[in-house]
């Protein structure tokens, strides 16, 4: 008897960065950029750090393959 593995389920991080540029291209026509006034640069004394919620943490650390 032949047995034959089953298929692999697609995960997210088997996706290419040419599928996720294409992505973006084909949704950026969709996107509105509210038109808002200019902002005044800010000192950097008044600069104290960037805080990044958890999720979004993950999200970033979850694309690391795409920065290298």
């Amino acid at each position: 008897m032949t047995t034959y593995p089953a298929p692999r389920e697609h995960q997210e991080s088997e996706f290419g960065l040419a599928e996720l540029c294409g992505d973006g291209a084909r949704m950026a026509p969709h996107w509105v950029t509210p038109a808002e006034p200019a902002t005044a640069p800010v000192s950097p004394a008044l600069i104290h750090g960037v805080r990044v919620p958890p999720a979004s943490a993950r999200l970033i650390a979850a694309t690391a393959e795409y920065g290298v």
